[in-house]
């Protein structure tokens, strides 16, 4: 099969290079998917780069070059064969997830990486969801998320933001987002109620207090964002956990073990 390969770390143009491998083997627990479609996040960039150096051994499991020479995580496609000890899934099915070695034609995930293809979404968009996704559903329930609460998301117009700003409203929040201000009324698209310019407006000087701040931008520290919250808010920031490695996708073969997707409306 044709793939994206890797074998050092470096610059994307400096390493990567399409070539003929050996089609994956999927263990009895794994599903053979053939990849219609896949997506570029952040988290590629820095494994490929293997930088910061802690995502090497904390991820990738090679400090010199990476162990998984196929790069890529976020994908959909069509079940080419499932495990024998696969009970949700079965050829023909659409699907889509993460897993190690998405920039390829086939891929073999372990079966609690998958989730049934919703059939309003294509590939392409199917694609763009999980990692994005579940990196802003692990932020808000880390934050404890509340219906009735009021959420900030920092970076509201992000890849991460713009899927905080829809499940936050999703589970009942008043959303204030932070963003420029041309992106203001795509935010607002998203479920916000209010939006900050962060250009022109500093909201850490502001009078309104949230019972959870979402950061996935900006270089607000810890302190200025705390002076936001309410007696008993919390703030998240899970853009910096995936950064230094310590995200579940950054550190196990099965990213979501203990991730239910949202259901759909």
């Amino acid at each position: 099969m044709k793939a994206i390969v890797q074998h050092r770390y470096g610059a994307p143009q400096d390493v990567l290079y399409l070539a003929e491998v050996e089609m994956p083997v999927a263990g009895a627990q794994d599903v053979l998917v053939s990849v219609r479609a896949s997506s570029a996040n952040p988290w590629d960039w820095h494994f490929i780069r293997g930088e910061p150096l802690l995502v090497r051994p904390a991820g990738l499991g090679g400090v010199r070059k990476p162990n998984f020479p196929v790069p890529g995580g976020d994908l959909a496609g069509t079940v080419e064969r499932a495990g024998s000890a696969v009970t949700a899934f079965e050829p023909g099915d659409e699907v889509y997830g993460f897993g190690h070695g998405a920039f390829a034609e086939y891929i073999a995930v372990p079966q609690d990486g998958l989730a049934p293809k919703p059939g309003n979404l294509t590939f392409e968009q199917a694609a763009a969801v999980p990692l994005a996704a579940v990196t802003a559903l692990q932020g808000l329930r880390a934050g404890g998320i509340q219906p009735g609460q009021h959420v900030l998301v920092i970076g509201a117009s992000g890849g991460v933001g713009t899927f905080a700003v829809q499940i936050a409203g999703h589970l009942g929040a008043q959303v204030t987002g932070v963003c420029s201000s041309r992106h203001a009324d795509l935010v607002r698209r998203l479920g916000a109620e209010q939006v900050i310019d962060y250009a022109r407006q500093d909201f850490t000087r502001g009078a309104a207090r949230y019972d959870l701040a979402l950061q996935l931008g900006g270089t607000y520290s810890p302190a200025a964002v705390k002076k936001v919250l309410t007696p008993r808010g919390n703030s998240s920031s899970p853009s910096a956990t995936a950064a230094a490695g310590s995200a579940p996708w950054a550190t196990s073969s099965r990213p979501w073990p203990s991730t239910r997707w949202p259901a759909r409306p």
